[in-house]
């Protein structure tokens, strides 16, 4: 029985480790386009089975030019991470050890790797020891599990058991932000609070909530169930909501505080950094992901629920034919699926091999990357600085030199020049557009990320700018 194993995932083996040897020297950007993809992976369906190494040999050979580097230093598009070789290897050992992490009976030692986990983290992020927790597939669900508890919460204090109940004829949400990313609206779409319940409030030119605009909020409409969702991170500058300011207004209300911390709520584990969490912790939810800063495989996303009552209450379910121990915790009573691959043993691994000292390495040394790309690109003839990165996050934009240029033509210029080092496969950043201004983001939050790859990245935006 080994042997169905050995050859196909030697090979394997030998495909993965010829693929991160090259990442240094491959085109950072996909140079096969959609019509090549398809042409090349969309073959019949045959009725004979194959030999297994050739099936991995001719994947490897169909997908060439279709993968994009995020797992390289140079890739510096949206917020990708990559992922550590100790955190790669030990998600080889999930799919090998195959548990299904449901409940404890299903996978016992996935189950404790969890347990232990969800206590780290909470460490490392400075959030109540006392918060439950959930290791889900992203942010995203990360908001969802968060969310689902405050609905839980909220309408229990109306004498509103919305899990029995669902939402017909419940009390009316209402979900105040700030600057927020669009998995926020996701999030409240999908558990049935309806997006036309989001009020955008308006930002300074920080682009962060003030808690006289939040107060003046939650005067109106005071009695409906309220969540205030606050920002730790934002995508574009990497800018941080004032939770010492903003959460004290937000509870005098009786409203649920979630803190969406994607990748800025790893700044709590940085002594340089974690002054822009100050009270961070007095929030009632918060969400992270793993796969962006702490460079584990994808999926992998972390809630945390201050109210773990209304957290259990919101997902847990009991079925006759599942075992359960009263002693263990099952994982699927804080998370919303059920049947899941054991997620936290790459993160386990992780943060073993980091430990504190090395999450703080690396959130300061991406941060120190970042800034360093964003001025120096910034100061090239032809560009201008937009956003100094305050963590790993940075705008720039490219100027159309013509005298009566427009923003238009700037705007068009930006692209311009992004496509152009895309093109050139030696760098990866991708736009945005922030405050009526088309910019190219700069995005730091891989591992191997060096002086060198910052050298060869703004070089490669020089040349771009001279085309």
């Amino acid at each position: 029985m080994t042997s169905d194993y050995r050859n196909v995932l030697e090979q394997t083996l030998a495909h993965a480790l010829e693929y991160l040897d090259n990442l240094d020297q491959a085109p950072v950007s996909a140079t096969a386009n959609l019509t090549d993809l398809r042409q090349h992976l969309f073959r019949p369906l045959a009725n004979e089975g194959m030999d297994a190494a050739q099936v991995i040999n001719d994947l490897v050979a169909d997908v060439q030019g279709g993968l994009v580097g995020n797992a390289g230093g140079r890739f510096f598009g949206w917020v990708n991470g990559g992922s550590l070789p100790v955190a790669l290897a030990a998600d080889w050992l999930t799919s090998t050890w195959d548990q299904n992490a449901a409940v404890f009976a299903t996978g016992p030692a996935v189950a404790v790797i969890e347990e232990v986990c969800g206590q780290w983290l909470k460490e490392l992020l400075g959030l109540p020891i006392t918060a439950s927790f959930a290791l889900v597939t992203g942010c995203q669900m990360a908001h969802v599990t968060c969310l689902a508890a405050a609905r839980n919460a909220l309408l229990n204090k109306r004498d509103w058991d919305v899990e029995r109940k669902g939402l017909a004829s419940a009390p009316q949400f209402r979900i105040l932000c700030g600057q927020r990313h669009g998995s926020i609206e996701r999030a409240v779409r999908l558990l049935g609070l309806g997006s036309g319940n989001i009020i955008d409030l308006p930002v300074n030119n920080l682009a962060r909530l003030e808690a006289s605009v939040l107060a003046k909020a939650l005067e109106e409409n005071r009695n409906s169930p309220t969540i205030v969702a606050l920002q730790a991170g934002d995508i574009n500058t990497g800018g941080f909501d004032s939770f010492a300011e903003l959460i004290p207004v937000a509870h005098e209300s009786g409203a649920w505080v979630h803190v969406d911390g994607a990748f800025g709520l790893w700044a709590a584990a940085s002594p340089q950094y974690k002054h822009l969490l100050k009270n961070v912790e007095h929030a009632d939810s918060w969400a992270t992901d793993g796969h962006k800063w702490l460079n584990v495989p994808y999926d992998c996303g972390y809630a945390f629920v201050a109210d773990s009552t209304a957290h259990r209450e919101s997902m847990s379910h009991h079925a006759s034919y599942v075992a359960h121990n009263a002693d263990a915790r099952d994982e699927k009573d804080w998370n919303p699926e059920w049947s899941r691959r054991g997620r936290g043993v790459a993160t386990y691994a992780a943060l073993r091999q980091l430990g504190k000292q090395g999450v703080a390495d690396l959130i300061e040394r991406n941060s120190k990357h970042a800034h360093t790309l964003v001025t120096r690109i910034g100061s090239l003839a032809g560009a201008e600085l937009v956003s100094a990165s305050q963590i790993n996050q940075g705008l720039v934009r490219f100027i159309d030199t013509k005298s009566d240029a427009t923003d238009v033509d700037h705007n068009r210029r930006t692209e311009e020049v992004i496509a152009g080092i895309l093109e050139m496969g030696e760098a990866f950043f991708t736009g945005t557009t922030w405050q009526d201004k088309r910019c190219m983001r700069v995005s730091v939050s891989n591992w191997q990320t060096n002086d060198q790859d910052v050298e060869r990245s703004v070089n490669a935006v020089r040349r771009a700018l001279e085309n």
